[in-house]
């Protein structure tokens, strides 16, 4: 079962990234200590789209990293 944007946002949030803006139904997130962004398009109960996916992780997985 595909996630769904609202548990992508939540992944984000506790990982410390916050939401910086909001136009529409894209929202962009920023982390304090990364120059990295994310954003993820869609309502909170849509199934996110693989590359939304990837994007997260690959975020999550650069502030792991440092």
């Amino acid at each position: 079962m595909p996630q769904k944007i609202r548990e992508l946002k939540a992944r984000l949030s506790k990982a410390g990234f916050f939401l910086s803006r909001t136009r529409g139904s894209h929202t962009v997130w920023n982390h304090p200590t990364l120059v990295t962004t994310v954003v993820l398009a869609g309502k909170d109960g849509n199934d996110a789209k693989p590359y939304q996916v990837r994007d997260v992780e690959a975020a999550l997985k650069a502030l792991k990293d440092m």
